[in-house]
């Protein structure tokens, strides 16, 4: 089955072109069955590049799923072409008196500032408490996921002696686990990050379980009240050319940045990357709508 979204939003051509099976939301009303609905807070400077990302993942699965992409009312953004959020965004507000099977909170460029000090936090941490109690399950990624981990249960973070920036492998503990349903033993996932949430506190916390992790990566999916709150450090949504992009970009405004790890065959930037985590990506967000679809209450008015 397919994504339901508006067709005059730019990833649908986007999506279709990549032979994606999504769905124009005139078509989904002919449909006499309940979508999973599920609501993305996309907070990355590359406003429509990640919704292609996410979509995509969230397209690749039998369930149809009904998507509301939110934005923070507190924050300004500079990135999105000019009306695009007016258009196809709601603001938190909008969604209080809702509830979700479903929610996505991505990663953000703020994460050496304070948590505090983020101009939206207020606003974040109040779709984090309205999830919890109208949402079954709540996807954080990168720096959402520690903006999650230190809102609900003060883990900090740390900065990095140098950012982590490349594909890394993972391991997972254990296989037969929900989201890792197919999983290999070992899988690789990109991380682009300054910081990182404190494993020691993570490990004190009675609440979180750590899924997955590498001495050199540290924790990589945490998870919470069985899968009510899952906490992804890294980036399984970035696309071939992603890291690409980031590495570029620093280098032309002369940040310290280093060539992503195991991207480019024998670390050529000349060289086209090699994909080697897609796969696991498609699993993995296959995997979370299946447990959500399984899960969730079929009335979302009996969600608790």
């Amino acid at each position: 089955m397919p994504i339901k979204i508006p067709m005059a939003l730019p990833a649908y051509n986007a999506l279709r072109e990549e032979n994606v099976f999504v769905m124009a939301d005139v078509r989904a009303l002919q449909q006499d069955i309940r979508p999973l609905k599920v609501a993305i807070v996309n907070l990355m400077p590359t406003t429509l590049d990640t919704e292609i990302q996410l979509l995509r993942l969230l397209s690749n699965s039998p369930l149809q799923v009904d998507i509301t992409l939110l934005r923070m009312e507190s924050h300004e953004s500079r990135n999105a072409p000019p009306g695009h959020l007016e258009r196809f965004y709601v603001t938190s507000e909008r969604i209080m008196d809702e509830r979700f099977d479903g929610l996505i909170i991505t990663g953000a460029p703020v994460e050496t500032l304070a948590f505090e000090e983020v101009d939206y936090w207020k606003e974040l941490t109040a779709v984090m408490d309205y999830a919890s109690a109208n949402v079954w399950s709540t996807l954080h990624i990168c720096w959402g996921a520690q903006a999650g981990l230190y809102h609900r249960y003060g883990i900090p973070k740390r900065e990095l002696d140098q950012k982590l920036f490349g594909i890394f492998p993972h391991k997972v503990h254990e296989r037969r686990m929900i989201l890792f349903r197919g999983f290999d033993d070992e899988f690789l996932a990109p991380q682009s990050r300054h910081t990182e949430s404190d494993r020691a506190a993570i490990a004190a916390a009675p609440a979180l379980t750590v899924q997955s992790e590498t001495e050199e990566v540290g924790a990589f999916i945490v998870t919470a009240r069985e899968c009510r709150e899952i906490y992804v450090t890294g980036h399984l949504e970035y696309d071939p050319l992603t890291l690409d992009r980031e590495y570029r970009r620093d280098l032309d405004r002369g940040l310290p940045i280093t060539v992503p790890k195991n991207y480019y065959p024998a670390d050529d930037p000349a060289q086209m990357p090699v994909v080697r985590w897609r796969a696991h990506a498609h699993l993995f967000f296959s995997n979370w709508l299946n447990f959500v679809y399984q899960e969730t209450p079929y009335n979302l008015a009996y969600l608790r």
